[in-house]
């Protein structure tokens, strides 16, 4: 009988330390584009100061939407590092291409420039195997300010969290050139 007990307790012992494996995501993010002076002096400068998120997407795990209403955030897929780190990063990175000819910078320059803040109100994978990437850019460009809306809706084409990601990274990117186009038409 104690045999059974303890080749139970054993059992029961080894089911309860199974561990669920954690993944970290980070979005892939493409080379910078490296600008030269001009020779009239430095390229105009773009500053993007900031990228901000909503609570529900500040926190590590990967969001998902399950209806209309509700969402789930991951516990076992985690962001790799902060997601508005990360968004501000390829921000950075995709507005840097996208914009040749200009400086564009995550931290503060000395001289004058146009400022870039994001926010950022959806960023999740949804119930109906889309993407949504959305939210707000507010421009300030020689004491003007422009603000301009984003929406981009992409297909996932595939299953998984992988895909999830590559599938967001896209949609910024599209959100990214949206912005772009709308600094290039200031100037």
């Amino acid at each position: 009988m104690k045999k059974a007990l303890i080749v139970g307790a054993i059992l029961l012992m080894a089911g309860c330390s199974s561990t669920i494996e954690t993944t970290y995501y980070q979005l892939p993010a493409g080379n910078v584009a490296h600008i030269s002076s001009s020779a009239s002096g430095n390229p105009p400068m773009l500053w993007v100061e900031q990228v901000t998120v909503p609570d529900y997407l500040a926190g590590n795990g990967l969001v998902y939407q399950t209806s209309d209403v509700k969402y789930v955030i991951a516990s076992n897929n985690l962001w790799a590092s902060p997601l508005d780190q990360q968004l501000k990063q390829t921000l950075v990175a995709n507005l840097g291409k996208a914009l040749p000819g200009r400086l564009v910078a995550s931290t503060t320059p000395a001289e004058q420039h146009d400022t870039l803040s994001v926010t950022v109100s959806g960023f999740q994978g949804r119930y109906d195997g889309k993407v949504i990437v959305s939210g707000e850019s507010l421009l300030e460009h020689q004491g003007r300010f422009v603000k301009q809306g984003f929406d981009v809706t992409l297909p996932q084409t595939e299953d998984g969290y992988d895909a999830m990601v590559r599938a967001l990274a896209q949609g910024w990117q599209q959100a990214a050139q949206q912005m772009a186009n709308s600094v290039a038409s200031l100037n």
